[in-house]
Order: C-alpha cells, then sequence, then structure tokens
C-alpha cells in the first residue's frame, strides 16, 4: 500500500494530487518479516513469550499473535515490545544478506 504522486511537470512539488495503490501481497510480506524479526529477537535474549509480554505488558497471547502474523500491532505495541527487548525498533524492518561465513553483507528496508 503506497501512494503515487500523479501530477507532473513544473508544479508537481507545488501542488500533488496522490493516487492510493493498494499492494496488499507486499504489505503481507513485510508484517511477516517485522514478526519475524520480533520473534528472532526474542530468541537471541532466550526469553519465552510469557516473559516478554510481563515486561512489555501485553498478554501472552498477544505477542503470540504477533509473532505469528495473525495479528498486527499498533505503532505502540510495537514500541513497547521494542523497549522491552531493549532494541532499536528499525531492527525489525531492515532485512540482511550474509555471505558465506555468517558475516552481514547488506541491509536494506524492507
Amino acid at each position: 500500500m503506497y501512494f503515487v504522486n500523479t501530477r507532473s511537470g513544473d508544479n508537481a512539488h507545488n501542488m500533488v494530487d496522490y493516487e492510493y495503490v493498494e499492494d496488499e501481497a507486499l504489505i503481507d510480506t513485510q508484517i511477516k518479516r517485522c514478526a519475524r524479526r520480533l520473534r528472532e529477537e526474542r530468541e537471541k535474549l532466550r526469553i519465552s513469550q510469557m516473559d516478554l509480554s510481563f515486561k512489555a505488558g501485553l498478554s501472552q497471547n498477544q505477542v503470540n499473535y504477533i509473532e505469528t502474523g495473525k495479528r498486527s500491532p499498533t505503532l505502540y505495541t510495537l514500541l513497547k515490545l521494542c523497549n522491552a527487548l531493549h532494541i532499536n525498533p528499525s531492527i525489525l524492518f531492515v532485512r540482511t544478506r550474509k555471505r558465506s561465513a555468517g558475516k552481514i553483507s547488506e541491509w536494506r528496508l524492507i
């Protein structure tokens, strides 16, 4: 889902018309990556969903639904989870490519 500037020419920067373009597949992919990264960060710290839910002030079911992609968290909930994990929220939105030696070779926004 994104917006596209449909106005062209010299006045494009002053008067912008936006057309709503929906791309459900892209959104679903990004949500799944974010959920997977959240779970990876939690597992890296070796804490359970129950422990994370307690630290974040959420229910264990809510954490489970978010990590499995069954529910999309609000920004507020996502920030609560990141604070509980002591991670920068941007970590959830980057994709890495690894070399064979296991070193990160590239970071990209999802």
